[in-house]
C-alpha cells in the first residue's frame, strides 16, 4: 500500500501541474501580439502627425511585450525543469514497477494463485494488483501528458528566442529614431524665464543632492502656466517612470548600511524614462556623483527628482505633460544571448541599471510609495 501511496501522491503532483500547462505558452503568445503590435505601431510612426509621440508609444510598447516574452521564457524553462527532475527522480522506480508487473503478467495462472499464506494471501494479492495496476496506468497517462507538455515548452522557447530578437532589434530602432526626432523637434514647448548663470553656480556649488534640491526650490522661477492638472490628486494613481521594479524602497538600508531617502529602481539598460505627470523641468544635466539628473516640478510645492539618467532629452525651462519622454537610462543595451534564460530561477538579471527616484514636499523627501503605483518589491 506503501507504493499505491507514492504512484497516488506522484500522479496528485502532476494534475496540479497540469492546470499551469498552458500557462508559459499563453504569456508568450500574449507578448508575442505585443510585440506584433509595437512594429506595426514603428511601422506608422515616420507618418504620425507627432513622431515623438509615435515613437515614445512604440517604445514603451516594445518594452512591455520584451518583458511579458521574458517571463513566458522563464516560466517555461522553469516548468521543463520541473517535469525533467520528476522524470529523472522516478525513472528507476518506474522502471522496476512496470518490469515486476509485466513478468506477474506472463507467469502461469496456476503459480498466481499459490501464496504462502493460503486462499486469504492469494486473495489480498490480488487486490493489491487490482489496485496498483489501474495506478500505474493512470500514471503512465500523465507521464505521456508530460511529455508533450514538455515538447511544447520546448517549442515555445524556440518559438520564442526568434521573437525576442526581433524584439530587441525593434526596440532599439525606436530608441535611435526617438533620440533623432528629440534632437531635431522644431516646436519646442514655452520656458520658464530661468537664470542659466544662476543654475551653472547651484550646480558647481552642490555637496549633496538634498541641498541642490533645496536651492532649485529657492530659485526664483516666473511660472509660464498655472492651470496645470493638480498633481495632489494624482496621489496613489502616478505610473513609475520606466518600466522596471522598485528594487529599495524609501529609507531602506542596502548591503552597506546606507539609507537613502527615496526609490531605488532596477531597468533594463537604454529604457525609456518619462514624465509622470504634467511638469516644468527645474534642472537637466549632470550632478556630482550622480550621473545625469533631472529635477521636475509637478506642483508648485512637490519637486521630482530622477537620477543616474543616461541621454537627456529636455531642458531646464520645458514644460511636460504626462508621459512626455525625458530620458533613457544609460548602458549597453542587452543582446539576445545576454536574455535567454540560462538559469530559470535568477530572474531580473537584465535589469542592469538603477535610477533613483525622490520625492520632495515643502522642501521634505516623502515616501514615493504612497504616490505611485509601484510593484511589489
Amino acid at each position: 500500500m506503501r507504493l499505491l501511496a507514492l504512484i497516488t501522491a506522484l500522479c496528485a503532483f502532476g494534475s496540479v501541474a497540469s492546470a499551469q500547462t498552458t500557462d508559459p505558452a499563453l504569456t508568450a503568445q500574449r507578448a508575442a501580439q505585443m510585440l506584433e503590435r509595437a512594429a506595426l505601431t514603428m511601422a506608422e510612426a515616420d507618418d504620425a502627425r507627432d513622431r515623438v509621440d509615435a515613437l515614445t508609444e512604440t517604445i514603451r510598447a516594445y518594452e512591455e511585450g520584451l518583458s511579458a516574452l521574458r517571463e513566458g521564457m522563464r516560466r517555461a524553462a522553469i516548468r521543463e525543469q520541473s517535469i525533467t527532475v520528476v522524470f529523472e527522480a522516478e525513472q528507476e522506480r518506474l522502471g522496476r514497477l512496470l518490469g515486476v508487473l509485466q513478468s506477474m503478467q506472463a507467469a502461469p495462472a496456476p503459480l498466481l494463485l499459490i501464496h504462502p499464506n493460503g486462499p486469504v494471501g492469494t486473495a489480498r494479492s490480488g487486490m493489491i494488483v487490482s489496485e496498483v495496476t489501474p495506478a500505474v496506468a493512470a500514471e503512465a497517462m500523465e507521464l505521456r501528458r508530460q511529455l508533450e507538455e514538455l515538447a511544447l515548452l520546448r517549442a515555445v522557447q524556440e518559438t520564442a528566442e526568434d521573437q525576442l530578437s526581433a524584439g530587441l532589434t525593434g526596440v532599439q530602432e525606436a530608441r535611435v529614431a526617438l533620440s533623432q526626432a528629440m534632437a531635431e523637434r522644431r516646436t519646442l514647448p514655452p520656458r520658464f524665464a530661468s537664470d542659466t548663470e544662476a543654475l551653472l553656480e547651484l550646480t558647481q556649488s552642490a555637496e549633496t543632492l538634498d541641498s541642490f534640491a533645496t536651492a532649485i526650490r529657492a530659485l526664483d522661477v516666473m511660472a509660464a502656466d498655472t492651470r496645470l492638472p493638480s498633481f495632489s490628486d494624482q496621489r496613489g494613481q502616478l505610473p513609475l517612470p520606466l518600466q522596471g521594479r522598485v528594487l529599495r524602497g524609501f529609507n531602506q538600508a542596502d548591503a552597506a548600511g546606507v539609507t537613502r531617502p527615496g526609490l531605488i529602481l532596477a531597468a533594463e539598460a537604454r529604457a525609456l524614462v518619462s514624465a509622470p505627470w504634467h511638469a516644468t523641468v527645474r534642472y537637466a544635466g549632470p550632478l556630482l556623483d550622480y550621473g545625469n539628473v533631472i529635477i521636475l516640478e509637478p506642483q508648485g510645492d512637490h519637486l521630482l527628482i530622477l537620477a543616474g539618467l543616461g541621454e537627456l532629452f529636455v531642458r531646464a525651462g520645458d514644460l511636460l505633460a504626462a508621459g512626455d519622454p525625458v530620458a533613457l537610462m544609460g548602458g549597453e543595451a542587452p543582446n539576445r544571448e545576454e536574455l535567454i534564460v540560462s538559469d530559470p530561477l535568477a530572474s531580473g538579471g537584465e535589469l542592469s541599471e538603477t535610477l533613483y527616484m525622490e520625492l520632495r514636499q515643502a522642501g521634505e523627501p516623502v515616501d514615493p510609495t504612497a504616490w505611485f503605483a509601484t510593484q511589489d518589491q
